[in-house]
């Protein structure tokens, strides 16, 4: 199994990066620099997660002229923010990441959500009601400015995330660059097996096919989540990932990581204790069988950890499921 995923426009992408969404400024440097010099060479970033100026800082000690790392050896993702929708805001955020990770591109930039918000500063504009504010910007407006950044050699290659499957088809058929990657909350609780299919190969009008990488965020279940319930499975405790961890004498995160690759997912684990970061890199010493593949696949809950979620009547609903663009109210 190869340690690396070849994406349409010819770039390798590792298959296991080192995740940066909740890893706090303070924590984050170090990371980066751990999962570096253990050889790591993939690393996920985003505007949102207020965090790009100190990876910044550690990609600089590392990657560069006179470093231990050449640029070209490290493939660096950010994304797009969803008040940054509006095509003429596109260009300014994408240079500011650049600006906060100290480089002159990215190897790939995403869309972050298909859904827009209010322009301006504020992460998550709000009415006095504590209501988000939205805008109608349309997905493909900001995909045809993000294909822009391209053409300027801003960023390597351009993809989407948190797009279902009907949404991906909005963009690739309209796109001159089209996307490489779908990044999407999946774990064994949530296997996405329908969208890997279609991410894998599709077919639009019998003329082209597309195949679009499909890469898992939260991939061991996201245990540390600030909202997580105790009333919710830990999928690191499932007792039958610990029959397979037993078995094959490697850890439960392990065994996902590895369920994972020989699905043809990209895996995007964060951590910021420098054991586990070593041990999320050394998954490619060992392979499950096919019936483990398919114990891995029975664990499928369809069950979704990191989606926006407000508490409304004594019920958790979907935060901004009013809103025209958000993925989740259909099927795949």
């Amino acid at each position: 199994m190869s340690t690396f995923m070849t994406l349409t426009t010819g770039q390798k992408m590792p298959t296991v990066g080192l995740g940066t969404w909740k890893s706090t400024p303070g924590q984050v440097k170090q990371a980066v620099l751990t999962a570096l010099d253990c050889g790591y060479r993939h690393i996920d970033c985003a505007a949102a997660y207020g965090n790009e100026q100190e990876v910044g800082e550690a990609l600089a000690l590392r990657v560069g002229p006179g470093k231990a790392l050449r640029r070209e050896q490290v493939f660096v993702t950010s994304k797009l923010w969803n008040t940054k929708h509006d095509p003429s805001d596109v260009e300014e955020a994408c240079r500011t990441t650049l600006a906060h990770l100290g480089l002159t591109y990215v190897d790939l930039y995403l869309m972050h959500w298909p859904m827009a918000f209010q322009p301006g500063k504020e992460l998550m504009p709000r009415r006095e009601d504590g209501s988000l504010c939205y805008s109608d910007t349309h997905y493909t407006d900001t995909w045809a400015a993000m294909e822009e950044l391209v053409d300027r050699g801003l960023v390597k290659a351009i993809g989407l995330s948190n797009f279902n499957a009907r949404q991906m088809n909005d963009i690739i058929v309209m796109a001159r660059h089209r996307p490489v990657v779908n990044q999407v909350e999946c774990h064994p609780y949530l296997s996405q097996a329908d969208l890997l299919a279609h991410c894998q190969l599709c077919s639009y009008m019998c003329l082209r096919s597309v195949a679009v990488c499909l890469t898992a965020y939260s991939p061991l279940g996201s245990g540390d989540r600030p909202w997580a319930s105790t009333e919710e499975p830990c999928l690191l405790q499932d007792p039958r990932l610990g029959e397979l961890s037993q078995r094959h004498r490697k850890t439960p995160a392990q065994i996902i990581l590895r369920w994972h690759i020989q699905r043809g997912v990209v895996c995007i684990p964060k951590s910021v204790t420098p054991s586990r970061i070593h041990q999320n890199l050394h998954v490619f010493d060992f392979c499950l069988s096919e019936d483990d593949m398919k114990l891995m696949d029975a664990l499928n809950r369809s069950q979704r950890f990191i989606a926006p979620t407000v508490e409304r009547g004594g019920r958790r609903l979907w935060r901004d499921a009013e809103h025209p663009h958000f993925p989740f109210n259909d099927p795949y």
